[in-house]
């Protein structure tokens, strides 16, 4: 599975809960969007992760 910006942006509109998440990542580390999106995508979708059905229907 690869990262897509596009596929993790539509995620966090169907999923206010990552949304909430990303921007935590982001206050907690101090990083720009960008950034955060990739370490929620590490964090939360690959791997097994709770999103990873979600991530792959999109």
């Amino acid at each position: 599975m690869k990262y897509s910006v596009q596929k993790m942006e539509q995620l966090m509109k169907i999923s206010p809960k990552l949304e909430s998440r990303m921007k935590k990542i982001m206050k907690e580390h101090d990083l720009e969007r960008e950034y955060a999106l990739k370490a929620l995508y590490h964090a939360e979708i690959k791997d097994g992760g709770r999103h990873q059905r979600d991530y792959q229907e999109l």
